[in-house]
Parts: C-alpha cells; sequence; structure tokens
C-alpha cells in the first residue's frame, strides 16, 4: 500500500493554484503573440466577442485584480449578448480596450499579473475561505474561488481562441487538468438540479482521450454526489476532453457535439443537455 501523503495546507493549496494560473496565463499570452492580424478580428463561440474582445476582457479583469482603477463607460442598450449586470461589468472593460493594440493588451497584461503574482507570492494567504484585497466587480469571492476561477478563465479563453483560429490543443496542461476537474466537482449540482434523475439513478461522464472517468448519484435527500469512479451506471456519456469543455462551458449547443450516450437513452440524454454550467 502506498504511504498517505500528508494533507496539503490551505497555504499550500492556494499557492499551488497561483501556479496553475501562471502556467495558463503564459499559455494564453503565448498563443496571443502567434496570432496573424488577420485573426484578431475573428467572432469566438462567446457571442459579440471577438478574439480581440477575449484579450481585453483578459487584461481588464487582470488589471483590476492588481488595483488598477474600474474604467466606467458607455454600454450600447440592447446589446444581446449583455443579460446581467456582470455582462455589463465585463463589456465596459472591453469596450475601454477596443482601440487597443495586441502589444498594449499584452503589456498590461504581463504588468498587472506581475504586480498581483508578487504582492500574492510575498504575503500568501493562509484562509481559503479568507477575502482577497479585490475580485471582478467586487463580487464576493473567497481566496479559493478566486485563485481556483482564475486559471479556468484564462484557460477556457485559450481554448475560446484556438477554436476561433483553428489551433487546437492543450487539452492536457495544468490548466487544463484544473478545469476539467473543476467541472467535474460541479456534475453532481448538474445531476441533482438539472437532469431530473429520481433518488438513486446515476450516472457518468467518461473521457475518452484521458482515460478519466466521473460518477454521479442522486441522493434521498435530492442532492447529486460524486459516486464511486467505477461505479455502474444509469446512463453514461462518452466524449473527449474538448467537447467536454465545450459543453461544460456553455460554448456551443449539445447537439452540434459527438457524443456517445450508453445506458438509458432519456436519462442520457438529458444529461447531455444538461452540462452547461457557466452563466
Amino acid at each position: 500500500m502506498s504511504p498517505r501523503l500528508p494533507a496539503m495546507t490551505d497555504r499550500e493549496r492556494l499557492l499551488a493554484l497561483l501556479d496553475v494560473f501562471e502556467s495558463a496565463l503564459a499559455d494564453f499570452t503565448d498563443l496571443v503573440r502567434e496570432l496573424g492580424d488577420d485573426e484578431w478580428e475573428l467572432p469566438t463561440d462567446l457571442p459579440g466577442w471577438t478574439v480581440h474582445d477575449l484579450v481585453s476582457h483578459t487584461a481588464h479583469l487582470e488589471a483590476v485584480l492588481a488595483g488598477s482603477p474600474e474604467e466606467t463607460v458607455v454600454v450600447p442598450q440592447g446589446l444581446p449578448h449583455v443579460t446581467s449586470l456582470m455582462g455589463f461589468y465585463t463589456e465596459q472593460g472591453v469596450i475601454a480596450r477596443k482601440e487597443r493594440s495586441r502589444d498594449e493588451l499584452l503589456a498590461e497584461i504581463g504588468a498587472a499579473v506581475g504586480r498581483r503574482l508578487g504582492e500574492t507570492r510575498a504575503a500568501p494567504p493562509d484562509d481559503g475561505a479568507g477575502d482577497p484585497p479585490k475580485t471582478p466587480g467586487d463580487i464576493g469571492w473567497s481566496w479559493q474561488t478566486l485563485l481556483s476561477n482564475r486559471p479556468l478563465d484564462v484557460w477556457m479563453h485559450e481554448q475560446d481562441i484556438r477554436r476561433a483560429t483553428d489551433r487546437p490543443g492543450h487539452l492536457d496542461s495544468a490548466a487544463a487538468r484544473h478545469a476539467v476537474r473543476v467541472f467535474a466537482r460541479r456534475l453532481g449540482y448538474v445531476w441533482g438540479k438539472k437532469v431530473g434523475a429520481a433518488p438513486g439513478e446515476s450516472g457518468a461522464i467518461e473521457l475518452s482521450d484521458s482515460g478519466d472517468r466521473f460518477a454521479v448519484i442522486l441522493g434521498e435527500d435530492g442532492r447529486g454526489v460524486a459516486a464511486p469512479e467505477d461505479a455502474t451506471t444509469d446512463a453514461t456519456l462518452r466524449m473527449d476532453t474538448g467537447t467536454f469543455v465545450v459543453l461544460c462551458g456553455g460554448r456551443r449547443a449539445p447537439e452540434t457535439q459527438h457524443v456517445d450516450v450508453g445506458g438509458d437513452p432519456d436519462l442520457g440524454e438529458r444529461f447531455r443537455r444538461s452540462l452547461s454550467m457557466t452563466p
């Protein structure tokens, strides 16, 4: 039997997330640097946003987190992709950077991230439930949520740009593995609140390229919880990692993605159509 590893402290866990973010940001900026000028304004899977807009969005959030003042700009009324206060907030950051070049945005990202990483590593947080000094839009995120969400967000936008520019890849990086784990942890909520499963019914996701399997079951209390990875399930969805990310991120309609449904076809189909976990 392998020896049990000691549990990580909050500080160690949070610093590990910071490492994942730093690698995700490096991959993101490396990709942006290699884009051609003709790819800068290509549309992405995020309605209303181009490749340029995704880079602007990343620059906006990192600048705010590093202490830069919030921009207040006019957001045109009636934009179909702005449907919430958070959407309005992020749109302001994008609009404020419409005229900035790629080099200007990369310089802004580099300066902001360098400042934020330096400050955080100099005085690492010890409590994942504690409050960071700044969050996007002053949303009530803890240190754990902030440091988990940033690498997820940056890596998802790297993938958005890769799909827009036909540059598939980086599905096995540290940030990719983090994103998959985050989505896997949310499958219980999907199963319990969106699928309409009955108590005792179970489902699983199998990723054909990585071999990962994530199983969930609905308890008698109506809550979806993780089940053993090797559990026999009532419905199983088999797909590759890229498809899993696209569906969990709500990037494309479920009917456009190839997913093999095993077991109960009705339950499996409801599961397939319920995977989107982002606003």
